[in-house]
């Protein structure tokens, strides 16, 4: 049975409980004379009780009363507002309130009419002769607000019942009951009790927000007054009644019947044996009634009628806590109060206790009262007649709370509280402030996950994100606040003395026991991430410009509280950093408009003695700018590399792949390539570093390794490949002796782990829901015992998508009307508003230079941020890379003016597309042209001889910069990949 329920591949879809109680009564119409109405309200203050009623008890929107006492002023009311209700006083005089209500029901029949009386022995005789068919309820006004409550709830559960019951399963309690007097007096109680009740259940939700959604779910009151209006809702709704009240005697077929409710509860006990049924009487002999059909019976004459009522619905009816008792004595055994309690519990709850509760639907009624319809309804229909194994049983209600949680605290931002959150718990917010930009992407993928299984239906993989807690951008302002930071912040203090000031200053202590719950839920490396206002937003993504600190899991909480706390505070230093001023100036933000949120998040990957690293990370762009072979742009493509994700960012030697063709990798189609082009080196993080050495260098921690570390870690099963010298050939796999390479083959060739399959998900999704194309970081584990791994999805930002329309065909342009042609070229469009181009001189040209080379750019660079100018930069190599061997080692806001970014090759330093970069986001979000060409191999354009002949502004040792006289213009094809700089004298229109 278990095998074929298939638990580990249980799908519960959420409750939508937003589209639940949609029909709402918002303004009510109440027609009395003017004495009646003012005695209703008792001194004026209707509308204020009932605000307050509805507050005390969470509920939202109150509704508005109108007062009328003439038909003149009814008609003007209906006319010009819209009215839900109308509620009727009729008065001891012979006022003529039922005339008005009769003459509204003829010309506005879809408006319920409610009739609300003192019950005078005047009212009573004249109600007597009165037809009063056309109104939905007739109620004893008490003096009690209560009771405005009940009708106005009351009407509500009426016009939602059908809708909401099939929607998501909403449960009803059906009370039968023909006495006006004691449903106007009985009603009030059961409401204030359900909705305390469902205030209650509605704390297990995750933020504010949800629980008045939650609310929403709560069991709905259906009132019958006689046997046929009972037996007609149990008949529609029978699957979804959570309990019966009845009275003993109602009318039957027309005529009062001393037993219609001994015989309502008869056929019900028939069709259903363990439903909650309670009898009501005056009559105490009817108690044997109660007993023949295991039922619980209440005397009407008892003075504590009410008390005993609730009691009995509360130990009955599933609300409150679960108690878990012991069948022979009744005696109780265990006590839950929520879903993880009983998650925690269930294995240890005696077999014969447990027996008697699930042989009762007891379980499932619990869920269905806190309004957990996917489980309850899974958990009812295992019954104990279809399984027989209480410890199967255990199992089962096991993993369907754990299903359920899990999918619970799938895609919504809970509100951290240490007491809830626990491994089955995914992200959640410490504070009130923004979740900044990579909390805001990680809480969407979050979400996009949850909203598509197909994510769910991989045997070997889960797809998540990591265990995240977000210290919200209200965090930053009080540290900012409390300790005077913002003076030496928004100094020309250097970022030594910046960091070293936010170091000494203090963090709210409040959050050192959340610290503590996370460390022990978490039990891994901790990533310590920038997420500020700015960062990944959908128009300006500050990508790679603050720190990301990575901390170990230590034994001692205290030792590692000092390290988060010091990492924190690097991150919010950075945002006053040198580079990060120059980076506001660039895109022309204010520094103090930004504000940090920071994300803790425990880090993907596996313990390989004293080192912490993931099987594979990944930065996957739905948009493929070099699209080769059979690719084509829309299929994306994927950077890939061994260890942490370091290694991409910095520009390293990653594997290409695109996930529709994983078949087709150029850099290992070649034996040449391979060997030349594949990763050597990997990132882990130290677990021995105990932050000692704590600096602005956020990789102070990490230690950069040869992949050789790897094979002696046994990391590399299924991702690397065997180098046979003697042979000449690469064989997938690892096999002794032979220089090992990462080429990812058992993973993306021999479906050890679907990558290709998620990645296209992941790439698919992410792009239809941001409505853009997408970059999206991840990470692997692998657990190679089994073969299986855990997909973790990190971070999403949109990349920026190519929309220009460019009908002119660059190709036809003639080579010597050229500055620049490149047949690799990234971006789109027409640039018209340069004059400036500056250019690293090729004579004597030696890449032991570059770190000087790019000191020069920087200061160049200012020059033109100072005048708001914008450049043409070329230069031989990888721009941004950190090996200084490879190209220029700038970052992002050392070249932020240039507009049109060239890498041109040169005969002895041949040059590779370098998509892997981080500040690559930037160029690209920015509109700016990125070309590569190698003219030595006839690979594009690049006419330095026409620039050299050019007088130089400006000339260093190992640039030069030109101006002309009109702006030279720039047309770039991002479909067909050509990027052309025109001479300004051959400027075309």
């Amino acid at each position: 049975m278990l095998s074929k329920l298939k638990l580990s591949q249980l799908y519960f879809k959420d409750t939508s409980f937003v589209n639940l109680m949609t029909k709402r009564i918002f303004n009510v119409l109440l027609i009395a004379n003017p004495y009646d109405a003012f005695m209703l309200e008792d001194d004026g203050r209707i509308d204020e009780k009932l605000f307050n009623e509805y507050t005390d008890l969470s509920l939202r929107y109150p509704p508005r009363f109108t007062k009328v006492s003439t038909l003149e002023e009814t008609w003007r009311q209906l006319e010009y507002n819209n009215t839900d209700l109308i509620i009727c006083m009729p008065g001891s005089d012979n006022s003529d309130t039922f005339e008005i209500a009769r003459e509204v029901k003829e010309k506005y029949p879809n408006i319920p009419l409610v009739v609300l009386t003192p019950f005078s022995h005047g009212i009573t005789a004249r109600m007597e002769n009165e037809d009063l068919s056309i109104f939905e309820y007739v109620f004893c006004w008490l003096g009690n607000t209560d009771l405005l409550l009940t009708i106005i709830k009351l009407i509500e559960d009426k016009m939602n019942l059908e809708h909401d019951i099939n929607e998501v399963g909403v449960q009803m309690i059906l009370f039968v009951e023909d006495s006006i007097r004691f449903y106007s007096s009985v009603l009030p109680n059961l409401y204030k009790f359900v909705l305390q009740q469902s205030q209650e259940f509605a704390t297990e939700a995750l933020n504010a927000h949800q629980r008045t959604l939650r609310m929403r779910g709560r069991p709905k009151i259906v009132l019958a007054r006689n046997y046929e209006e009972a037996m007609d809702l149990y008949n529609k709704f029978s699957n979804n009644i959570l309990g019966v009240i009845t009275d003993a005697r109602f009318p039957r077929g027309g005529k009062t019947d001393s037993l219609a409710g001994v015989k309502l509860m008869a056929e019900i006990r028939k069709r259903d044996p363990f439903v909650p049924l309670i009898l009501q009487s005056s009559e105490e002999d009817n108690d044997i009634y109660a007993s023949r059909y295991d039922a619980s019976f209440v005397n009407k004459n008892s003075k504590k009628m009410n008390i005993d009522l609730r009691e009995i619905i509360k130990d009955n009816f599933g609300f409150g806590d679960f108690i878990f008792r012991n069948p022979d004595t009744l005696e109780e055994v265990a006590r839950v109060k929520n879903l993880k309690e009983l998650q925690n519990i269930i294995f240890a709850i005696p077999k014969e206790s447990l027996l008697y509760h699930i042989s009762r639907n007891h379980v499932s009624r619990w869920l269905y009262s806190r309004a957990m319809f996917p489980p309850a309804e899974f958990l009812k229909q295992i019954t104990w007649d279809s399984l027989r194994d209480v410890d199967a049983h255990r199992r089962i209600i096991f993993e369907a709370i754990v299903k359920y949680r899990k999918m619970k605290n799938q895609g919504v931002v809970a509100v951290f509280q240490r007491n809830r959150f626990d491994r089955y718990s995914n992200f959640a917010r410490i504070g009130e402030g923004s979740l900044g930009g990579k909390g805001r992407g990680l809480a969407f993928i979050d979400n996009m996950v949850k909203h598509h299984p197909e994510f769910d239906e991989f045997e070997n993989a889960t797809v998540q994100i990591p265990k995240t807690v977000v210290l919200c951008t209200d965090i930053f302002d009080e540290f900012m606040d409390s300790n005077g930071l913002y003076q030496v912040a928004l100094s020309d203090a250097d970022d030594e003395t910046i960091l070293k000031t936010f170091v000494r200053a203090k963090l709210p202590d409040r959050l050192v026991e959340d610290f503590f719950a996370f460390f022990d839920v978490v039990q891994s490396p901790i990533a310590i991430r920038s997420s500020s206002l700015l960062e990944d937003s959908h128009y300006q993504p500050f990508a790679g410009i603050y720190s990301t600190y990575m901390i170990p899991y230590l034994d001692d909480k205290y030792e590692m509280l000092r390290m988060l706390s010091d990492a924190i505070k690097g991150v919010y230093a950075s945002v006053y950093y040198k580079d990060s001023k120059a980076y506001m100036q660039a895109t022309s933000n204010v520094i103090d408009q930004e504000k940090m949120a920071v994300v803790l998040q425990e880090v993907a990957g596996n313990q390989y003695g004293d080192r912490f690293y993931p099987s594979i990370s990944g930065v996957a762009r739905s948009l493929n700018y070099y699209p080769i072979n059979d690719e084509k742009a829309e299929e994306g493509t994927v950077s890939l590399a061994l260890g942490l994700g370091k290694y991409i960012v910095d520009g390293g030697l990653t594997l290409r792949v695109c996930p529709y063709h994983p078949n087709q990798v150029l850099q290992t189609s070649e034996l040449d390539i391979a060997l030349r082009e594949t990763q050597t080196q990997f990132y882990a993080l130290d677990l021995k570093n105990t932050g000692d050495n704590f600096s602005l260098d956020d990789g102070f921690n990490l230690l950069k390794l040869s992949v050789k570390e790897a094979e002696n870690d046994g990391a590399l099963n299924y991702i690397a490949s065997t180098y046979d010298p003697y042979d000449m050939i690469i064989r997938d796999g690892i096999y002794p002796g032979g220089r090992k390479l990462i080429t990812f083959a058992n993973v993306l060739q021999h479906d050890v782990f679907p990558l290709d399959s998620i990645l296209k998900l992941v790439q698919e999704y992410g792009q239809s829901e941001m409505r853009r194309p997408v970059e999206i970081e991840f990470a692997v584990t692998l657990n190679q015992t089994q073969r299986s791994g855990v997909f973790y999805l990190l971070q999403i930002r949109p990349m920026v998508d190519i929309k220009a329309v460019l009908s002119e065909d660059l190709n036809s342009i003639e080579d010597d009307k050229v500055i620049l042609k490149s047949m690799n070229s990234l971006g789109h469009g027409i640039m018209e508003d340069m004059c400036d181009l500056v250019y690293v001189k090729t004579e004597g040209y030696s890449a032991s230079n570059n770190q000087a080379i790019a000191y020069e750019i920087e200061k160049m660079n200012k020059k033109f941020l100072n005048e708001s100018k914008h450049y043409v930069l070329v230069g031989p190599g990888r721009w941004g890379s950190s090996d200084t061997w490879l190209g220029i080692p700038v970052k992002w806001p050392h070249i932020s003016a240039a507009r049109v970014i060239v890498e041109a090759g040169l005969s002895s330093y041949r040059v590779d597309p370098s998509q892997g970069t981080h500040f690559f986001q930037n160029l690209t979000s920015f509109g700016v042209g990125y070309f590569t060409i190698n003219s030595y191999l006839n690979d594009g354009i690049y006419d330095q001889v026409f620039l050299d002949r050019l007088p130089a502004v400006e000339e260093t040792k190992f640039l030069r910069h030109v101006r002309f006289e009109s702006p030279i213009v720039v047309k770039m094809d991002g479909k067909k990949k050509i990027g052309v700089v025109l001479k300004p004298e051959e400027k075309e229109d």
